[in-house]
């Protein structure tokens, strides 16, 4: 019988306040690797949620950060 995995149902924003911001997914498993990758321009929204897949969401570049567990902000390149 195969075992599901649970997966939060909560919501990351991520709000570019700068050209070139990079958010990365990265799986859940064994080996941790990138799954998918998008470049946000200043002002830009991404709306991401943790799944099967994916496990961590990198970002690089000046961003702010919504959660359910608070905001912060990502620092500059």
């Amino acid at each position: 019988m195969e075992k599901k995995q649970t997966v939060n149902p909560d919501y990351v924003v991520i709000k570019a306040i700068e050209d070139g911001v990079n958010v990365i997914g990265l799986t859940r498993g064994t080996d941790t690797r990138f799954h998918h990758s998008e470049k946000l321009d200043q002002g830009e929204v991404m709306i991401a949620q943790f799944t099967e897949h994916t496990s961590a969401i990198k970002i690089r570049g000046h961003a702010k950060i919504m959660t359910p567990f608070g905001e912060m902000e990502s620092e500059k390149k």
